[in-house]
């Protein structure tokens, strides 16, 4: 029988991670992560794999406390995220960096500003993201990381309600960054990453692949975060965030559909985003990976419910126990979804 433990007194002190670059981003651990981290507090483990790396709050913590971490996500964005400080053991961008990306731009490409113009940003920040790709091709690894992931926040934060499903203003909250240039934007988020790079003394990994083909062994603990199927539409990624996945590389090797109004690229199917085969992706997952402590984040509002999943990872461990965080928050990101709070478990199956 499901029974889950309350842990509303219980948070665990991460001062790196409470510090970590924020964006708005659908199913992010931000508030969840010092509860989840008194949970894995009390679990013997040293090496861990983040298999839906996300916001990459989850993958910081674990560098935090000193494991030997490897994230991964499917998405180009939250993998170079990742690779910027998590994988990275100490390397940032120097003013002299930063001054070379903000000056004029080397090759004349106009891409973003030509593909863009009208949605989303004025002329003038397409052209600096254009400029500023020019000179961010040339970096070294990990600078470059840090470059594209700051470019990333920037376009995040000036995009009403952090997403790319809408191309006006209409959702305007008064947050100061809407009205800020995305070359001031990306100042600001520079300052932040570069702070955030630290060497744990671990050898850390950042991968880019589908969860199902990596290599399952060696991880004593992995924690998974997959997308959420909701009872109704759906949690597609590429849907809400396919500028700052283009962004991210430039748009190479990804295909823009010249007929939607938003300029999606072409969608990367998971399975683990439908309600129709979630429970299957779920159940191969489980048994991909079950060498290692399963420590999974779910939702009270989706496909298949805690009482389902708990009989599926107890068809895999022999011992599951679960948590209740002290968390809401909403499904989507249009008005209705405010009516739609949920609340967060944590299982742990070993």
């Amino acid at each position: 029988m499901l029974a889950a433990e309350d842990l509303a007194q219980y948070r665990y002190p991460l001062y790196r991670t409470s510090n970590y670059p924020r964006l708005r981003y659908m199913g992010s651990k931000y508030r969840v992560v010092p509860y989840l981290a008194h949970v894995l507090s009390d679990i013997p483990f040293d090496t861990a794999l983040d298999a839906f790396s996300g916001s990459g709050v989850v993958g910081y913590a674990l560098k935090e406390m000193g494991k030997q971490v490897t994230t991964n996500d499917f998405l180009n964005w939250p993998a170079t995220v990742a690779r910027a400080i998590i994988e990275n053991p100490g390397v940032t961008l120097t003013m002299d960096d930063v001054e070379t990306i903000l000056s004029p731009t080397v090759d004349g490409r106009d891409f973003i500003r030509r593909t863009f113009t009208g949605l989303y940003f004025p002329d003038e920040d397409h052209a600096f993201l254009d400029s500023a790709w020019s000179h961010i091709d040339q970096l070294p690894v990990y600078k470059r990381d840090i470059a594209i992931a700051a470019l990333c926040l920037a376009a995040a934060r000036k995009q009403p309600r952090g997403v790319f499903t809408v191309t006006s203003f209409r959702y305007d909250d008064g947050r100061r960054q809407l009205r800020m240039s995305l070359r001031d934007l990306f100042l600001e988020a520079v300052a932040e990453y570069n702070a955030a790079v630290f060497d744990n003394g671990r050898d850390n990994r950042a991968l880019c692949q589908d969860v199902m083909t990596l290599d399952p062994y060696g991880y004593d603990l992995v924690y998974f975060d997959p997308p959420y199927a909701p009872p109704s539409d759906d949690a597609d990624y590429i849907k809400r965030y396919h500028f700052l996945e283009g962004l991210s590389v430039y748009w190479r090797g990804l295909t823009i559909m010249e007929d939607t109004k938003t300029k999606k690229i072409t969608k990367r199917y998971t399975p683990f985003a439908y309600k129709t085969r979630v429970r299957q992706a779920l159940r191969e997952l489980f048994s991909r990976f079950r060498k290692s402590t399963i420590v999974l984040s779910y939702s009270t509002n989706s496909v298949p419910d805690e009482h389902e999943l708990y009989e599926i990872l107890k068809g895999e461990k022999a011992e599951v126990e679960v948590y209740s965080v002290p968390h809401t928050y909403t499904f989507g990101t249009h008005e209705a979804a405010e009516r739609r709070r949920v609340s967060e478990l944590i299982f742990v199956a070993r």
